[in-house]
């Protein structure tokens, strides 16, 4: 499951939660944290950030301004 809280801090960022969780960075696709994800699956989640950046980058500054 990915989602950006309504109220959350900078950079912008979304929330990964499967089997572990990640937060990671929308603009450059950093990862910021990571728990108990495998590394495989924090890539495939930062490819699924990658392929629908836009809608992320949307959906945070319909919240954030």
């Amino acid at each position: 499951m990915r989602f950006v809280y309504t109220a959350d801090h900078e950079p912008p960022h979304a929330h990964v939660i499967g089997d572990g969780e990640a937060r990671i960075d929308i603009e450059t696709l950093t990862v910021m944290t990571q728990g108990n994800m495998s590394d495989r699956d924090v890539r495939r989640e930062v490819a699924v950030i990658e392929d629908h950046r836009q809608l992320f980058l949307d959906t945070w500054r319909l919240y954030h301004g």
